[in-house]
């Protein structure tokens, strides 16, 4: 103990001292756990997939809606919902998109223009779900962004039997992502979310 060092001045010192180890602790279990998310992530779409009564599209990556409507030509599912379109975005133009001339198309194609986010998501596809009673789906999207996705629409719709289809992306390197900085500013974003997103579902779950 430091000469004239008073009561409060030590208390302050403890307080400092455990802060930073909280603080260290903290960013420490983060870094762990953000690695483990990077490892675990799919880097190969599924061998086999099992039929579902529907197939779910998220927006906002590539690929994802060209898998899902290959999974509808293939009969992994009646449906196809793609939420998160915009609303001035038409069929015709994600056709284009798709580049197939799938006979699926223009029957069995649902859009959901309402979402804004994964959230959003999984709210459309929640009532798109209970509309056509349905009780389980195949969800594609990308596989960075399958963990969070996949929390969200189970919290939504409790009950239905979800199956994941991660879609691979040429341009994520997952494999050596730390020298890839665009990859890595991909995967940190979408583990934060990922985290909130968790810690939202928690008292949730607990509740259920």
């Amino acid at each position: 103990m430091a000469a004239g060092e008073t009561a409060l001045e030590r208390l302050r010192k403890r307080l400092v001292q455990a802060i930073a180890f909280t603080a260290g602790l903290l960013v420490a279990l983060y870094v762990a756990g953000f690695v483990l998310f990077a490892a675990k992530l799919d880097r190969h779409p599924p061998d086999e997939v099992p039929v579902a009564d529907a197939i779910v599209a998220l927006t906002g990556g590539e690929g994802r809606i060209a898998e899902a409507v290959k999974l509808l030509d293939d009969g992994k599912g009646a449906r196809l919902l793609i939420t998160g379109v915009h609303p001035e975005v038409k069929l015709g133009a994600l056709k284009k998109t798709v580049r197939t001339a799938s006979p699926k198309f223009d029957c069995c194609v649902d859009l959901g223009r309402q979402a804004e986010d994964t959230i959003g998501n999984a709210s459309e596809t929640a009532a798109w779900v209970r509309r056509h009673k349905y009780h389980s789906i195949i969800l594609v999207t990308s596989t960075y962004h399958m963990p969070r996705a996949a929390l969200e629409l189970g919290r939504a719709m409790p009950g239905v039997a979800i199956t994941p289809f991660p879609v691979i992306q040429d341009t994520l390197h997952l494999d050596g992502w730390w020298d890839f900085p665009g990859t890595t500013r991909l995967l940190i974003s979408e583990y934060s979310k990922y985290l909130l997103t968790l810690a939202h579902a928690r008292p949730l779950l607990m509740r259920a």
